[in-house]
C-alpha cells in the first residue's frame, strides 16, 4: 500500500528564485495523515510571489501570519491546531517586535517554540522566516 501525502501549492525553484541555478520540485505545505507541515513562510505574496514590508519586521511578521492562516485554511486546519512553530531572524533586535505579532495572532494556542537566529535567509531583504506543524481537526 502506497501513502500519498497531499501537496498545497507545489512550485519550483526555478521559478521561485529566478537569479539563482536552482531547479527544485517544492510545495507550500504538506498534509501527511492527521498532520500539516508548512515550508518556512516569509514575507512575501504567495501568489505574486512580491516582496512585503522590506526593511519592516512588524510587517513581515504579520505577512508571514497572513500566509500561515491562509495556508492552513487551504490545508483544511488553522491557527488553534499549531503544534510546533519555529522562527528564523536574521537580527536579534528583531525579537521582541516580530514575537509581540506572533503572539497576538497565536493568542491562546500554547504551540511548542523554537527561536533563532540566522546569518541570513534565501533573500537579504527578509528579516523573518517561520514554519509551522499543525494538527487537522
Amino acid at each position: 500500500m502506497s501513502v500519498v501525502h497531499k501537496r498545497i501549492r507545489p512550485f519550483n525553484t526555478r521559478e521561485t528564485y529566478p537569479e539563482q541555478n536552482l531547479d527544485n520540485d517544492l510545495c507550500q505545505a504538506v498534509v501527511a495523515g492527521k498532520t500539516v507541515y508548512l515550508r518556512g513562510q516569509v514575507p512575501q505574496d504567495l501568489d505574486t510571489r512580491e516582496n512585503v514590508a522590506v526593511g519592516d519586521p512588524v510587517g513581515q511578521a504579520e505577512k508571514v501570519m497572513d500566509n500561515i492562516e491562509l495556508l492552513l485554511g487551504e490545508c483544511g486546519s488553522a491557527l488553534p491546531h499549531i503544534c510546533k512553530v519555529t522562527v528564523y531572524l536574521t537580527d536579534i533586535r528583531h525579537r521582541e517586535a516580530t514575537y509581540r505579532v506572533l503572539g497576538r495572532r497565536m493568542k491562546g494556542v500554547f504551540p511548542v517554540f523554537t527561536g533563532l537566529v540566522v546569518v541570513a535567509l534565501a533573500r537579504p531583504e527578509w528579516l523573518i522566516e517561520v514554519d509551522v506543524i499543525a494538527h487537522l481537526p
